[in-house]
């Protein structure tokens, strides 16, 4: 064949969208590199992209984009110290201040991408957080976390209801201590607990069990997160549910937390901020058809 094709056997590039699926301890994501912010991600395309049936399928979006041309004013301000914003959505097409899972996974992207070394800081909702990246697992620096008032959560199917605390990372949770793995691995997570009174701009809650002693400082954890339901994994609800349980154990040692997608480890930082490790998995690239981009933009 000659090394110069006619017009007529030349193959266009196929238009559409590539993104990536990945996923934190089973937390899934569809990630989409936006550098310069071109995209408008409604919450309509998010809601789509996120459908496990006729979408993608995740539990939230990330999109890289250079935080200079954010338009945010509390994330362009960290445009001095932080490269990349992530803007993180849940699946239903609301918009979250953080997502612990999801850091790991959209510092794991940039890496791959030569766009950041192993230790960077990236932009988020809820502030800048710094990230180190392993062979294995990446490191984040969640900030610090804020305990508040307790709440009554009751759940369809279980009489009575339990007592709840309130922790901030910075998104809002209400974390449950239950007696024993049994009644952790009963409960029928389907519809959203009710939470008494309902935090303002809603929760994440954490039902956890303590695994041994307080001094072993494990942990085993089933998570309901608002816009998206039951996942297999929460960052942010690993660290608050830590931060409930610690006492005054707070600041000492690792804590371990099992969740239904696997582990991550918990430990605090020398100025009182939380720091989350666990793995990060790219599983793979996804080609978006254009036909299904009209439909769903």
């Amino acid at each position: 064949m000659s090394p110069m094709s006619t017009p007529d056997t030349q193959h266009s590039a196929p238009s559409g969208l590539d993104v990536l699926k990945g996923h934190g301890t089973g937390n899934d994501f569809v990630v989409i590199e936006d550098l310069n912010g071109a995209l408008s991600l409604s919450a309509s395309f998010v809601r789509a992209l996120c459908d496990r049936h006729t979408g993608v399928g995740a539990d939230g979006v990330l999109r890289i984009v250079r935080t200079a041309v954010a338009t945010e004013p509390d994330v362009l301000a960290q445009a001095d110290h932080a490269e990349f914003f992530m803007d993180y959505r849940n699946a239903d097409g609301s918009i979250a201040e953080m997502c612990g899972n999801g850091a790991r996974l959209f510092a794991c992207q940039l890496h791959r991408r030569g766009l950041i070394g192993r230790e960077a800081v990236i932009a988020t909702r809820g502030g800048a957080r710094s990230v180190s990246i392993g062979l294995d697992e990446v490191s984040v620096d969640m900030g610090p976390a804020t305990v508040g008032d307790t709440h009554q959560v009751s759940l369809a199917g279980f009489a009575g209801s339990w007592r709840g605390v309130a922790v901030d990372v910075p998104n809002p949770h209400v974390v449950v201590e239950l007696d024993d793995t049994d009644v952790l691995a009963e409960l029928e997570l389907v519809s959203s607990p009710v939470v008494e009174p309902r935090r303002p701009d809603g929760q994440n809650v954490e039902f956890v069990v303590r695994l041994g002693p307080a001094a072993d400082q494990r942990l085993r954890m089933r998570v309901f997160e608002r816009g998206v339901g039951e996942t297999l994994s929460c960052g942010t609800g690993i660290c608050a549910a830590v931060v409930a349980l610690a006492g005054e154990l707070t600041g000492s040692g690792e804590w371990i937390v099992e969740v239904p997608g696997g582990e991550c480890r918990v430990s605090w930082t020398a100025t009182g901020s939380i720091r989350l490790t666990g793995p990060a998995v790219i599983v793979g690239r996804v080609h978006l058809a254009e036909s299904w981009l009209v439909e769903h933009r």
